[in-house]
C-alpha cells in the first residue's frame, strides 16, 4: 500500500515535470487557458488602444491654437482645419479602445461556462476573476483579496501561467480589427448627427 501511495503523481507535480504540453498545445488541452490567453490579448490591445487614444488627447490639449491655452505661443496647427481631423481620430480611438475592452469583458463572462481539465486552468480562471478586479471601483472590498489570496496559495503549490507574450503579428491585426469597427461606428455616428442638423426643406 505504500508503494502506491509514493507513485500517485499530483498535477501539480505533473505539470512541474514537464509531462503535459506547453504553450499553445496545453491550451489546445484546457479550453480555460485558451480562454485566459484571448482575455490577455483582448485586454493588451485595449491597453494599446488607451495610449493612442491618451496620446491623441494630449496633442489635442497641447495644440488648441489658442495663444491662452498654448502657454501664448502662436501654433502653427490651426484649429479652424486640424481640429476636426484630431477631434475624429481621438473619437475613433476612443471607441476603439472601447471595442478591446468589451471583447476582455465577453472572455470573463464566459468564464462560467468553460471547464478547467487541469489545475493550471483553474489558475487561468481565477487569474482572470482576480484581474477584473482592476476594472472595478474598490478592489479592496471582500471577495477581491480572498480570492487573490487563494490564487497566490495556487500558484505556490502549482507554479505560475507563463508569462503573457503577445505576437505581433496577432496584435496588430487585432488593433487594425478595434480600429475598423470603431471608423465604422464613429462614420456612422457622423453621419446621422449631420443628418440631423441639416438643413429642413
Amino acid at each position: 500500500m505504500a508503494d502506491s501511495d509514493n507513485t500517485t503523481t499530483l498535477p501539480f507535480v505533473i505539470d512541474r515535470q514537464g509531462d503535459k504540453p506547453k504553450g499553445p498545445e496545453r491550451q489546445a488541452v484546457d479550453p480555460a487557458l485558451g480562454l485566459w490567453s484571448e482575455w490577455r490579448q483582448a485586454r493588451y490591445a485595449s491597453s494599446l488602444l488607451c495610449r493612442v487614444q491618451q496620446r491623441l488627447e494630449a496633442r489635442m490639449m497641447a495644440n488648441t491654437g489658442i495663444p491662452a491655452l498654448t502657454s501664448g505661443k502662436s501654433s502653427s496647427w490651426r484649429m479652424s482645419v486640424a481640429a476636426p481631423e484630431a477631434s475624429a481620430e481621438y473619437a475613433v480611438a476612443r471607441e476603439a479602445e472601447v471595442f478591446a475592452m468589451t471583447e476582455a469583458l465577453k472572455f470573463q463572462d464566459a468564464i462560467p461556462s468553460v471547464a478547467a481539465l487541469s489545475l493550471a486552468g483553474i489558475i487561468a480562471k481565477l487569474d482572470m476573476i482576480v484581474g477584473a478586479d482592476r476594472d472595478i471601483g474598490d478592489p479592496t472590498d471582500f471577495p477581491w483579496p480572498h480570492i487573490a489570496s487563494v490564487l497566490r496559495d495556487l500558484k505556490a503549490r502549482a507554479g505560475d501561467l507563463p508569462a503573457y507574450r503577445s505576437g505581433r503579428t496577432a496584435t496588430r491585426a487585432d488593433v487594425e480589427r478595434y480600429w475598423n469597427e470603431a471608423i465604422k461606428l464613429v462614420t456612422a455616428l457622423s453621419y446621422e448627427e449631420s443628418q440631423r442638423n441639416g438643413p429642413v426643406l
